[in-house]
């Protein structure tokens, strides 16, 4: 399932060479930070999140058995800094609650938000309301959103990042596509 030459480097890294561990370090630490900043929106934890990423990176790296992806792995460590954070901040933050959302259930299945035309999607107006509507959402179901349709994860690989079953990856993803659908609907009536 990897690549010879990154499974190589990661075993490397595990019998401690140092040039494997940065390497691998390098590799990845763009990805890392981009989703830890677009979890966050905040430059600080964003760097902060990276590190604590690779601090652990470092000390669980011999449980990599590489039955997944290296990236898989990798983005669920991500997932739970950023997880940790958003529980710390949970009491100052206000997220949409979709435990009595009935109409989300309902929702027909074939309107996706993506349907959005390009040339609008691009706009920093929308940009900016985007960014504001994915922040309202709960951190679980903020991950899913981002982990498929931002950083583009298949179900199945989202579902193994956030130890979750490929039903609930399409649950949360669904409600919360439309609850941005929602958000947005204003911008787009205009």
């Amino acid at each position: 399932m990897i690549e010879a030459k990154e499974l190589e480097l990661i075993e490397s890294a595990k019998a401690g060479d140092k040039k494997s561990l940065s390497d691998l370090v390098t590799k990845y630490e763009k990805t890392v930070y981009s989703f830890a900043f677009k979890v966050c929106r905040n430059k600080d934890k964003a760097e902060n999140t990276m590190q604590e990423t690779f601090i652990s990176v470092i000390k669980s790296l011999y449980q990599f058995d590489g039955n997944s992806k290296f990236s898989t792995w990798l983005y669920r460590i991500v997932v739970n800094h950023c997880l940790m954070l958003a529980r710390s901040e949970v009491r100052h933050t206000q997220f949409h609650s979709f435990d009595d959302d009935e109409q989300t259930i309902e929702e027909p299945a074939a309107e996706h938000w993506t349907d959005i035309p390009a040339e609008k999607v691009l706009n920093d107006e929308l940009k900016e309301l985007m960014d504001a509507a994915i922040q309202k959402l709960g951190p679980e179901y903020r991950m899913v959103f981002l982990l498929r349709d931002v950083e583009g994860l298949s179900t199945q690989e989202t579902a193994e990042t956030l130890d979750l079953s490929v039903p609930a990856v399409k649950s949360r993803l669904h409600r919360a596509r439309f609850f941005l659908r929602n958000e947005l609907k204003s911008y787009f009536e205009k």
